[in-house]
């Protein structure tokens, strides 16, 4: 009788000693997630599936970062579902369903088939045979993926936020077949295939609210497309490879409407809100699918790395990209009309006050503190991004500093009106959340920058700002391990002449302040009030 050991991890059972490929091992030079792809790829056959072309019609679509089908196989672990030869397969069942609502009765009924009565049902002339990667190079990319829910700890109270490991291929091309019961023409074939091109515009598989499965082209479904440049820290994988994640851009959005939501409503209703929008979890009712969701497509982008003493951080530079939200169901296209009032305000003010990813409450140091640019004798902070060109009118033009407050004004009005829509009750009442945008927990500070190097606040997180005054590594400010209360911004700024946007090459130093009842933040405050040239945009006097 063989050792247990011998047994191949993915068909070991989920258990304490077998196989557990979730969950992170702290400490462990290696996670059983590797092998366990190690394994897989071994043992999967060289030859690549192939439909029959004489009697089946394929396409190839280009998945744009990654795409994951959950088989379902092992308990609490996400990994894709296996065919012909080993390979990874989108089934056939979740093709014709994707198939199948995009399709009006009359060609569902001819297409997929469907009940004529309590006793009878008609078969669809169509079959669908799924999809697997059009070749192998699907092997030669990191499988291990990660998850890392962050929402308790980034906005509410610290909480607690742990890592756990999927299974994903990273860019494959798809190639998914169909074939017909009857002979039908190529203007047919047609139709069929742009149905199909419309079902996977709100993406393939598990979790394409967050952008996995998602094609390069997006039609009906995209509520608004976002020209976007960035550059900054890029996400670590369980074994250290960089890699640029764009479920980053969800967690943003997602939390800042949590955030802002939460000033204005009860915390119950500000998730309830949230969830609503972007998706989530619903206790033992299950997940619920939000109106939203994300695709990005990175048309040029740079993973690169920076080094200091010993140690190396991957980093990216996106020259550029385009972040599409869409809407990801009918119910979102019924209300379409008021969340494309909503979620461009959300976009701004996303890029007004912050980044996106690792350190986006943070500038990047390279860009406004020189002495990361003459020598990397420290760890890189921070990121910036900015609009590109097609999306400059998403700008918040800042010919005075009073126009952030206009803003935000405007922005308030509209999700107020969002939650009198939803038929919540506003509230005055103060959350006891860390971050909620909520005029006594909050304040927006401002100054104009006359370039990238005349920022006075980066100097602020590793110095004093007067004497021997100091918030580096107090409560405001945070260290490792523990998050702090304000975000640092150096906003291009843009001002309007004749309805014209013109760059002015100067920077918006933005200042968002949730404060603590520390002594330090009460002298820091006072010295911004009194002592500096920033000025207090938000909450103002009635």
């Amino acid at each position: 009788m063989s050792d247990s050991n011998d047994i191949p991890l993915m068909f070991r059972a989920q258990i304490e000693g077998r196989c557990q490929i979730q969950r992170l091992i702290p400490g462990a030079p290696r996670q059983q997630a590797y092998d366990w792809a190690k394994e897989w790829i071994t043992g999967v056959s060289k030859e690549v599936p192939n439909f029959d072309p004489k009697t089946i019609q394929t396409r190839a679509f280009k998945i744009t970062w990654r795409f994951v089908s959950n088989s379902g196989q092992d308990e609490g672990i996400i990994r894709p579902v296996t065919g012909t030869k080993g390979w990874p397969l989108y089934p056939g069942a979740s093709m014709k369903g994707a198939f199948l609502r995009t399709c009006t009765d009359e060609q569902a009924m001819k297409y997929c088939g469907g009940q004529l009565s309590q006793k009878d049902t008609k078969p669809g002339i169509l079959r669908f045979h799924g999809g697997y990667p059009k070749d192998g190079d699907w092997t030669k990319k990191s499988l291990v993926d990660v998850v890392h829910p962050q929402e308790d700890w980034q906005v509410k109270k610290n909480g607690s936020h742990s890592a756990f490991i999927q299974i994903s291929l990273h860019q494959p091309t798809l190639v998914f077949g169909i074939s017909s019961t009857v002979e039908l023409s190529e203007e047919e074939w047609t139709t069929i295939w742009e149905l199909w091109e419309r079902a996977m515009e709100r993406g393939i598989g598990s979790r394409v609210s967050a952008g996995y499965g998602q094609p390069r082209k997006h039609g009906n479904s995209n509520l608004l497309s976002v020209q976007l440049k960035g550059q900054g820290l890029a996400s670590q994988l369980i074994d250290k490879t960089g890699e640029f994640r764009p479920n980053m851009f969800k967690a943003a959005l997602r939390g800042h409407t949590l955030r802002l939501f939460s000033g204005i409503t009860d915390e119950n209703s500000a998730e309830e809100l949230t969830k609503e929008l972007w998706g989530g979890f619903a206790g033992k009712n299950g997940a619920i699918v939000g109106l939203l969701g994300i695709a990005f497509n990175p048309v040029e982008l740079e993973l690169d790395s920076y080094s200091y003493g010993r140690n190396v951080m991957p980093t990216y530079e996106l020259v550029d990209g385009t972040l599409n939200i869409l809407c990801m169901s009918a119910k979102a296209e019924e209300q379409r009309k008021n969340l494309k009032v909503l979620i461009p305000q959300l976009i701004k003010f996303s890029l007004l006050f912050g980044g996106f990813g690792k350190s986006w409450r943070r500038v990047d140091h390279r860009l406004f503190f020189k002495e990361y640019i003459t020598g990397n004798h420290n760890p890189m902070i921070g990121c910036h991004w900015q609009f590109g060109e097609r999306s400059n009118s998403l700008c918040c033009p800042v010919n005075e500093l009073s126009d952030i407050t206009n803003f935000l004004n405007v922005f308030q009005k509209s999700l107020k009106q969002w939650v009198k829509l939803k038929r919540k009750t506003l509230s005055s009442s103060i959350s006891s959340w860390r971050e909620a945008w909520h005029p006594k927990k909050v304040e927006v500070w401002g100054r104009i920058a006359e370039n990238q190097l005349d920022s006075k606040a980066v100097r602020w997180f590793h110095g004093p700002y007067l004497g021997s005054q100091s918030i580096k590594k107090s409560v405001l400010t945070g260290q490792m391990g523990q998050i702090g209360c304000i975000w640092h911004r150096m906003y291009p700024r843009y001002t309007t002449t004749n309805g014209r946007l013109q760059s002015t090459r100067e920077y918006v130093e933005l200042l968002t302040i949730f404060p603590d009842d520390s002594e330090s933040t009460e002298d820091f405050l006072e010295y911004l009030d009194s002592s500096s040239d920033f000025i207090k945009l938000w909450p103002t006097e009635e």
